[in-house]
């Protein structure tokens, strides 16, 4: 059996937030290294550990995966989180890319001038209430899961 699920970022949330929480769903143990320095970063770099040169960074089963949406699908193959067919399977990814862009704009806002931040909020609460939310609450008004009747990364 592969070693302990290893992740690399940086010391927040960001893009790695949606890897830990599918492995803690998936109940799987892991470590993280939080860099705080561009050496940590750097060392990464010359190791060749990252292919676009960004993090996130999870080494499992003795890869080092990149690519937040990579990682994810990979996660969710290997501990059965992706919907039991092709249907479920499209499902499972229609619900998780509308949730990644969702999450893409809140991130996004840390770069918005002082002076714009409000109304850039503004839109972002606007689109989540009136585009996004809507879709998952009508999907949870009956089923306990979104897809399928069980956990998945949905």
């Amino acid at each position: 059996m592969a070693g302990k699920v290893v992740l690399h970022y940086f010391n927040g949330r960001g893009k790695m937030e949606s890897i830990r929480w599918l492995l803690t769903a998936a109940e799987v143990e892991f470590d993280e290294v939080n860099m705080t320095s561009r050496d940590q970063f750097k060392k990464l770099l010359d190791d060749g550990a990252l292919m676009f040169e960004q993090v996130p960074l999870v080494e499992i089963d003795g890869m080092h995966l990149i690519q937040t949406k990579a990682i994810l699908k990979y996660i969710a193959e290997k501990y059965n989180l992706n919907g039991k067919d092709i249907k479920e399977r499209a499902m499972v990814n229609m619900y998780s890319e509308g949730l990644l862009d969702l999450m893409e704009m809140v991130m996004m806002s840390i770069f918005t001038p002082p002076e714009d931040l409000k109304a850039k909020l503004e839109t972002i609460e606007t689109k989540a209430i009136g585009r996004y939310l809507p879709v998952f609450e009508k999907a949870l008004c009956g089923p306990v899961f979104l897809v399928g009747g069980q956990l998945s990364v949905a």
